[in-house]
């Protein structure tokens, strides 16, 4: 039996930061427009405002122009695409409809608990699938705020680290995690079917500009 550890492209390709890490995982625009057609619905949101306040190079506040009435974008580092601001600075008073972000895993929480605050319709996180797991989450987040539905990709989203890449492959499974308001009371377990194909577009590992 061969003692070789697993060195497979699939299994080195999960995700490991550093705590001090930005996380900078730019969101492939096709995951974002999964979001909004197969989760929330393009005709609920036509009309809103959306903050996306994690907005990096801007793949997913781009996207997102596509959908809604307006999309305010910012980020804590300045990637070059919009103000660089620190979300936990925002005031509670901002006027959003939803905030919807792929925000550092590690800080995934906080940003759902201020954002949740902000947003007058609702939250939407890009995350791993494994931040629906934990103890400490439960008691501290989701047994207070209940997702309205859990949609699990069921193909991968490949992340690369500092830009999006149409070759690349990863073996973390990702979810879209939202909230909208009011609360329910038990959450939906939904599946975003095989998309890809039909959502991407040429133009998508384009570097977004304002």
């Amino acid at each position: 039996m061969s003692r070789n550890p697993n060195t497979s492209h699939a299994v080195m390709a999960q995700r490991f930061e550093p705590n001090t890490s930005l996380d900078d995982f730019p969101t492939p625009p096709w995951a974002t427009r999964a979001l909004i057609e197969h989760v929330i619905g393009s005709s609920n949101v036509v009309s809103k405002t959306c903050l996306e306040p994690a907005c990096g190079r801007g793949f997913m506040a781009k996207t997102l122009e596509s959908y809604f009435a307006s999309v305010t974008a910012s980020d804590v580092h300045d990637y070059g695409y919009a103000e660089t601001k620190n979300f936990f600075e925002l005031p509670t008073t901002s006027n959003f409809d939803w905030v919807i972000t792929n925000p550092p895993f590690r800080l995934a929480e906080g940003f759902f608990l201020h954002a949740y605050d902000i947003a007058n319709a609702g939250v939407a996180l890009l995350v791993r699938t494994v931040f629906i797991e934990g103890v400490g989450r439960l008691n501290r987040m989701f047994s207070k705020y209940p997702p309205t539905v859990v949609a699990q990709f069921s193909e991968r989203v490949p992340m690369v680290k500092g830009r999006v890449d149409p070759k690349a492959s990863t073996a973390t499974g990702y979810a879209w995690v939202v909230w909208q308001k009011p609360l329910v009371e038990r959450t939906e377990l939904k599946w975003i079917p095989q998309c890809r194909k039909t959502l991407e577009q040429a133009s998508d590992y384009t570097l977004p500009v304002t």
